[in-house]
């Protein structure tokens, strides 16, 4: 094949090449997700299951509208060994687990059976159709409102959770490194999600190499504020479960905090830097006589636009998803040493400066390497046959 005849045929060869590489990378995580995993609790006959309520035999709603105790129920189970039969049940009025039953209702049971003996209790609603249902909806409201730029999002959307679910998940389970792990997702869905929304141009490789360069330094920040503040993986609030299961697995537990630091700050970086460097790509088109100088001074001051605001987003993110303990720490009157030094706070501090940190110096990196590429595109799109 010769290079006039790939580009007389470019779009049937690049539908070639995505779907090949798609399939080979859908076979990969297939057999990368053979993984045999530790059994740390014994759920031997013990299921989830799926059941509709046919009938409240006693309900536990007290005169001041309040639940207590459990509610006793028929259910008609519609999976598992039992599919078909009506079962004796109970719910919980609880906060985690149970529901507060109604007739008709779907739920999801957690059922026992051993030999002829079988027993059934609420877990919770089935929600499965809702969620599934409310996401479609959103990526459906995504395609409309945002067209072809739309769905190519939505398509970026989906990569990013199956390499989260299917690739980041395995390897940190097989013993990789979590700070390698998160590296290799970072790179693959920045190079995606972006190559998606702008195309194969220099733009997009200018924002890819500015946002993989942000992030990576985001957690080397936040792994150097770890170290001096004597904070590390270990101090979570969840650590007890976490060194259970890290003693059973081969999972390296002191690094999931800073991994974690990556991956939650990938969207708001890859957002400046697409921003940035299409802001760039778009002055350099109708104004082709500027210098690299004054196309770096334009990004940088089009990304001093940008920072403000993006770094403003992640540390509400965070701030919004630790609003329980600072709720706890204001109502109990903790003391202002107690709390500034508490791993909690700290912890936050670190997820939430190492992002915008990671925002902040995105800008400035695409910028630099916008500069130095936007200007070669419209050389190299005029050497290029046909």
């Amino acid at each position: 094949m010769t290079v006039q005849s790939f580009w007389n045929h470019k779009k049937t060869w690049l539908i070639i090449i995505h779907v090949s590489l798609a399939i080979l990378f859908a076979v990969f995580l297939f057999f990368f997700n053979q993984v045999n995993k530790v059994d740390l609790v014994n759920t031997q006959g013990r299921t989830f299951e799926k059941a509709k309520v046919v009938a409240i035999v006693r309900d536990n709603l007290a005169e001041d509208g309040k639940r207590y105790g459990n509610q006793v129920l028929k259910l008609q189970m519609v999976t598992g060994k039992l599919k078909g039969q009506i079962v004796d049940a109970t719910s919980d009025s609880g906060y985690l687990f149970g529901a507060a039953c109604r007739k008709g209702m779907k739920v999801v049971t957690i059922t026992s059976i051993s030999g002829n003996l079988s027993v059934s209790s609420v877990y919770s609603s089935d929600r499965e159709t809702v969620i599934y249902v409310f996401v479609a909806l959103f990526l459906l409201i995504l395609w409309l409102v945002g067209g072809k730029k739309g769905f190519t999002s939505a398509l970026g959307l989906i990569f990013t959770f199956i390499c989260i679910i299917f690739l980041y998940l395995p390897m940190i389970y097989k013993g990789y490194s979590p700070f390698f792990a998160a590296a290799v997702v970072v790179i693959l869905t920045t190079i995606v999600a972006i190559y998606l929304i702008g195309g194969y141009t220099v733009k997009s490789l200018a924002a890819i190499l500015g946002t993989v360069s942000g992030v990576i330094i985001a957690g080397i920040f936040a792994a150097t504020f770890g170290y001096f503040a004597g904070i590390s993986g270990l101090n979570v609030s969840d650590i007890e479960s976490l060194l259970f299961v890290g003693q059973m697995t081969h999972i390296q537990i002191g690094g999931l905090l800073f991994s974690g630091i990556l991956i939650a700050s990938l969207g708001a970086v890859m957002d400046i830097g697409i921003s940035v460097a299409s802001a760039m790509s778009e002055l350099y088109l109708h104004t082709p006589a500027l210098t690299k100088k004054q196309l770096f001074a334009a990004g940088v001051n089009v990304g001093r636009d940008i920072t403000g605001t993006m770094a403003n987003t992640l540390i509400l993110a965070y701030t919004g998803g630790s609003l329980s303990i600072l709720i706890l720490n204001y109502a109990y009157n903790l003391p202002y040493l107690q709390v500034i030094n508490s791993y909690s706070i700290g912890i936050e501090i670190i997820q939430g400066i190492s992002g915008s940190l990671g925002v902040v110096l995105a800008a400035p990196l695409v910028s630099l390497i916008a500069s130095q590429l936007i200007p070669l595109q419209k050389q190299n799109e005029c050497q290029a046959p046909g």
